[in-house]
């Protein structure tokens, strides 16, 4: 006999609270494999596939995708041991995994088929999910011979997709209808026979003043929801403004021999440096001697916190919007590994497949915003470190070089930094110290 289990938003970790639904992997009617990707959901920080623990038949989806949904909120409802002679794999008691890249098993090959109405074996009525469902239109609720006294929460008994799409259409709340099928389940006789019935006459409603023109001082124009991605930039950005108070120092710096430097590491061949991870590397190395500038303020405390490990994020501009990866360990890492490093995870925010580990735990930021074509910018905090590092274009333009005019690679540097962690003196030193490694490579190699 068919079991209806009920799967749920799962934890996402990191502190996440909600997710919003993207892209629905599966339909109602759908024949699905324990482990198997059933809808792809974006968080503040990730696009993520969320596996379903359970194999067996889709009976119901909760949510549109657009819709965002909080953790622990009904997801699917899967009859388990409907359509197994369908089903790759199925199995009451599921796999206990929970997202894409957390501990699921990708050697299965999901399958997606459909159960055709009436080939699965009927689905009992299952006891009502503790989560709320969403709320059917007021419209939908009916009368009649074939419907239950009132509705009831949980997954409705319904495997035919026809018999849903009748219901749909014709605005019938299925979960108010007592199914004369086996078990409770629902026929489409059962939705034709609710669509005859007489509807009853709807309360009086007391009528609201309706505008006939655009409340005052409001805006005309396109409205973007702060959500998702967007939304958490933006209270990342408004908290950094509200808590830190920031000031940010710069200098330009004649970045010729650090870019000479370059070219001599790549021309003897093996896996290209890129001039990120030289600026990181100079980084890790300043922060060893500014360790002021690697903490972060605990506020509950009191206390300034300076942290053992450089974990360097640094800022990418995706599809999606900005995001910040995080390189584990920068301090401990070279040239090349950096390189390395820089490139799997820009690949991941290129492609929206950044695990949310991905983004969290920095310590430090570089902001390559030269990128753009842009010479300077006063970065904002990335809350909650106390700096971050901007680097502008490297660009030719005339300067000074040994007591002489001439044209050489020039970059500006600007620091942006926490000023309750340190002073003024602190913050120079540390972007002085990083300027001259920019501009005499053999400076960085004294710390190495």
């Amino acid at each position: 006999m068919p079991q209806v289990m009920e799967f749920k938003l799962p934890d996402l970790g990191e502190g996440l609270t909600e997710a919003e639904i993207v892209r629905w992997l599966v339909a109602v009617g759908d024949v699905v494999a324990v482990d198997q990707p059933v809808v792809e959901v974006e968080t503040a920080k990730a696009m993520v596939e969320v596996p379903c623990p359970y194999g067996g038949v889709v009976t119901a989806r909760f949510g549109e995708e657009g819709t965002e949904l909080p953790v622990g909120a009904p997801l699917i409802t899967v009859a388990v041991g409907a359509g197994e002679d369908e089903a790759a794999e199925s199995g009451d008691s599921g796999s206990g995994n929970v997202l894409v890249g957390y501990g699921t098993d990708h050697s299965r090959t999901a399958r997606r088929r459909r159960v055709r109405p009436g080939s699965a074996a009927p689905v009992p009525p299952a006891p009502a999910p503790t989560a709320a469902p969403v709320a059917a239109p007021a419209a939908a609720s009916v009368a009649g011979s074939g419907a239950a006294p009132a509705a009831t929460a949980g997954p409705v008994a319904v495997i035919s997709p026809l018999v849903r799409k009748i219901a749909r259409d014709h605005g019938i709340d299925l979960r108010a209808l007592r199914g004369s099928g086996p078990e409770g389940l629902i026929l489409r006789s059962d939705v034709e026979a609710a669509l005859r019935a007489p509807q009853p006459a709807a309360a009086p409603v007391a009528s609201a003043p309706v505008a006939s023109a655009p409340v005052a001082g409001a805006v005309a124009g396109e409205r973007i929801p702060l959500k998702g991605l967007r939304g958490a930039v933006a209270e990342k950005l408004s908290r950094s403004r509200r808590e830190i108070p920031d000031a940010t120092c710069w200098v330009d710096a004649d970045a010729t021999e650090l870019m000479a430097a370059r070219a001599a590491m790549n021309a003897v061949g093996g896996p290209k440096i890129s001039v990120l991870a030289l600026l990181a590397r100079i980084c890790t190395a300043a922060l060893a001697k500014y360790p002021e500038l690697n903490s972060t303020v605990d506020l509950a405390a009191n206390e300034i916190v300076r942290l053992p490990s450089v974990h360097l994020g640094f800022a990418a501009q995706t599809e999606r919007g900005l995001v910040v990866p995080v390189v584990r360990d920068a301090g401990t890492r070279n040239p090349e590994s950096l390189s390395a490093e820089f490139a799997r995870l820009t690949e991941l925010a290129r492609t929206g497949k950044l695990a949310p580990a991905d983004l969290t735990g920095g310590t430090f930021t570089l902001n390559n915003y030269g990128v753009f074509g842009v010479d300077g910018s006063t970065p904002i905090v990335n809350h909650p470190e106390a700096a971050m590092l901007g680097v502008g274009r490297i660009v030719a333009k005339p300067w000074v070089h040994q007591g002489e005019l001439a044209v050489r690679q020039v970059v500006q540097l600007s620091l942006t930094f926490d000023h309750r962690v340190c002073d003024g003196g602190t913050a120079g030193g540390f972007l002085r110290y990083v300027a001259d490694c920019v501009e005499s490579p053999a400076v960085l190699l004294r710390s190495l």
